[in-house]
C-alpha cells in the first residue's frame, strides 16, 4: 500500500526528483521503482564512471539505444552535445519527457534505428513489454510495433559528428549487424566505444564466430575492457561470460 501511495504522489506531483550520481533530476513517474534504484547507485556505476572519463564541456556524445534516458540525462550535464537514437516508441516519449522535465537542450534525440539504410522494419521487446529496455530489431511477433531506420552513413553526412568523445551502444543484440556500419567513422574518428553485447540473442550455434568477428573488427582499438570484472582484450571478448551473459566492453584507442 505505501508503495502504491508513493507512486501516485509522484505522478500527481508530476515527476520523481531523483539523482543520477549523484547529479539531481526531476524524473519521470512512471519509472519510478528504477530512478530509485539508480538513486541508491545501485545502476551500472561503471557506466557513470566511463561517462566521468570521457566526458567534456568541450567535447560531444553520442547515445545509440538511449531507453528512457538515464545515461542521456547524466551526458548532458557533462558533454557540450548529445546526440541519442531510441526507436521504441514507448521508450522514446519517456526519455522526451525527462529532457523536457530538466530543460536539457543540448541533446538531439531521435525516436529513429540505426540499421542498413532508410525504412521500415519491426521491432519488439525480449519479453513483450513495449518500452521496457531490451527492445530490439532483432524481436518481432504480435508485440511488435513499427521503426523507423536510417543508415549511418546517411546520419553521419547529415551532422558534424568530428568531436565526438564516446560512444555508447546498447541495441540488444543488433549491434552485430549495426556496428560494421560505423567501423571507417570510428577508425578515423577514434572516439572511446562502450558497447554491450548480446550474444545470448543469437543462436547457440553462431554466438562464438559472432564474438570473434566483432572482436576482428575492432581490433584498431589498442585497449579493450570489461569494467565489470577487469577483464581485458580478446580473451575477454570470447569468454563464457560473453558468451552467455551481456557484459558491456570499453574500447579505447589511447590509453
Amino acid at each position: 500500500m505505501l508503495t502504491q501511495a508513493r507512486k501516485m504522489f509522484y505522478r500527481a506531483r508530476g515527476y520523481y526528483a531523483g539523482t543520477l550520481n549523484g547529479e539531481h533530476f526531476r524524473l519521470d513517474p512512471y519509472h519510478s521503482k528504477f530512478w530509485r534504484k539508480a538513486s541508491a547507485g545501485k545502476w551500472e556505476p561503471e557506466t557513470f564512471a566511463v561517462l566521468d572519463k570521457y566526458l567534456s564541456p568541450d567535447r560531444d556524445y553520442l547515445d545509440i539505444g538511449a531507453w528512457i534516458g538515464p545515461t542521456v540525462l547524466y551526458a548532458a550535464r557533462r558533454a557540450r552535445h548529445v546526440w541519442c537514437f531510441e526507436p521504441d516508441p514507448v521508450a522514446y516519449r519517456y526519455l522526451v519527457w525527462n529532457l523536457e522535465l530538466n530543460d536539457i537542450r543540448n541533446v538531439s534525440a531521435f525516436g529513429i534505428a540505426l540499421s542498413n539504410g532508410f525504412g521500415v522494419t519491426q521491432m519488439a521487446s525480449a519479453h513483450g513489454e513495449a518500452g521496457d529496455s531490451t527492445s530490439s530489431l532483432l524481436h518481432g511477433g504480435n508485440h511488435g510495433t513499427d521503426a523507423l531506420t536510417i543508415g549511418w552513413d546517411q546520419f553521419s553526412k547529415s551532422v558534424d559528428l568530428s568531436d565526438v568523445s564516446l560512444v555508447k551502444m546498447d541495441i540488444e543484440g543488433a549491434e552485430f549487424s549495426v556496428l560494421p556500419s560505423l567501423l571507417p567513422w570510428l577508425k578515423e574518428t577514434s572516439p572511446a566505444l562502450f558497447l554491450s553485447t548480446h550474444a545470448p540473442y543469437l543462436s547457440a550455434e553462431s554466438r562464438a564466430a559472432a564474438m570473434d568477428k566483432l572482436s576482428e573488427d575492432l581490433t584498431f582499438y589498442r585497449h579493450c575492457r570489461d569494467p565489470f570484472t577487469g577483464e581485458t582484450g580478446k580473451p575477454a571478448l570470447i569468454s563464457q561470460r560473453a558468451l552467455t551473459q551481456f557484459p558491456t566492453f570499453l574500447f579505447d584507442a589511447n590509453t
